[in-house]
């Protein structure tokens, strides 16, 4: 449904984009994902039309929209847009503001429309109010009613829930989610949110500096990084010294792992290509460390995150290392104190030193 091929696009002097290539199947939802200034927002302007591209081509359902030297209108690329400030029309009512976009229907046609546009979105009963009368949540559903009524064949959404207080980012987020899935929706997200981006997404290209450094499922971005900057953007982690003992072994301060070695490390086959004793550094998840009273190995708590179901404990091991523990929120440690740990890694992903 959309394609971006080898894109580029430059400032003046500065390169935003570099051959950024990315694709979406029919009825997928996609996400570009990244730091402010990595370039995301400005392919979101490319793919709508607002911006005219360097080199690169752009398809939307096999047809291109812009290529170097030449770009369709946005008006005729028949996509839909949801805007990070929902951008409503003050001046008419709900079902005004999701009709705007339908002015070539009939009355009776475009009138069922809005109905069941409302409909999906849960807002019925607010059809005849106002903009300012609505929560924030309910003005981002009214926008997204707005871009889904002309039946786009792709919707980009640009930072949506970023004016939301984080516990209805997530929950609008779901619903976004699955209102798109029933709809068949193919959909382009763009946020610096990693939360917003695994709620929504079936696939995530992780951008840095106008390059996509992964392009994977949520699971595997997290469990299977690519890179040292995918596995310090999406989730958190620690770093420790390791050693490669084989293809499937690598041995740090708490024991040795064994299994498939992902990561940089892990190109080519495992770690064939790395000579035994090879030195690492080796991703270590808080779900990789286990509570464990029974284990002879400890760890001391320096700092604790307490986050409701759990804490997030900062550990320091005997030999100097840190590691990161998610812990039942039952076992409250105080600082100072040792506590016992196991591994619990099921992927091994190491970097490269």
């Amino acid at each position: 449904m959309l394609a971006l091929d080898r894109v580029a696009q430059s400032y003046g002097r500065k390169t935003v984009l570099k051959e950024l290539s990315f694709q979406l199947a029919s009825g997928q939802i996609g996400c570009l994902l990244g730091p402010s200034g990595c370039g995301k927002t400005t392919a979101l302007r490319l793919i709508a039309g607002f911006e005219k591209l360097d080199s690169g081509e752009i398809r939307i359902h096999g047809e291109a929209v812009a290529r170097t030297g030449w770009t369709l209108p946005p008006e005729r690329r028949q996509v839909g847009l949801v805007f990070q400030d929902y951008a409503l029309f003050p001046h008419l009512s709900v079902a005004g503001n999701v009709a705007f976009g339908l002015r070539g229907l009939g009355n009776a046609e475009r009138d069922l429309r809005v109905r069941q546009m409302l409909r999906l979105v849960g807002l019925s009963k607010e059809a005849a109010s106002w903009p300012h009368q609505l929560s924030g949540g309910q003005q981002q559903r009214v926008a997204l009613a707005r871009a889904l009524a002309p039946k786009p064949r792709l919707l980009l959404l640009d930072e949506p829930f970023s004016n939301l207080d984080v516990e209805l980012r997530e929950k609008l987020s779901l619903e976004v989610r699955d209102i798109l899935k029933h709809e068949g929706i193919t959909a382009l997200l763009v946020t610096h949110d990693q939360h917003e981006a695994f709620a929504t997404a079936d696939v995530i290209g992780v951008m840095n500096e106008g390059v996509i450094q992964q392009c994977d499922t949520p699971y595997a971005l997290y469990h299977q990084p690519a890179n040292r900057f995918v596995a310090d953007f999406i989730g958190q982690g620690a770093l420790l010294p390791g050693k490669v003992l084989n293809n499937h072994q690598v041995e740090i301060e708490l024991g040795v792992l064994e299994g498939v070695v992902d990561g940089d490390c892990g190109e080519e086959g495992g770690c064939s290509h790395c000579a035994q004793g090879c030195a690492v550094d080796v991703l270590i998840r808080p779900d990789d460390i286990i509570h464990d009273d029974d284990s002879p190995l400890l760890g001391q708590v320096e700092r604790k995150a307490f986050r409701g179901a759990d804490f997030l404990y900062t550990l320091r091991l005997p030999g100097g290392g840190r590691v990161l523990a998610q812990v039942d929120s039952h076992h409250n440690h105080a600082i100072g104190e040792h506590i016992g740990i196991r591994l619990g890694v099921d992927h091994v992903v190491a970097f490269r030193k």
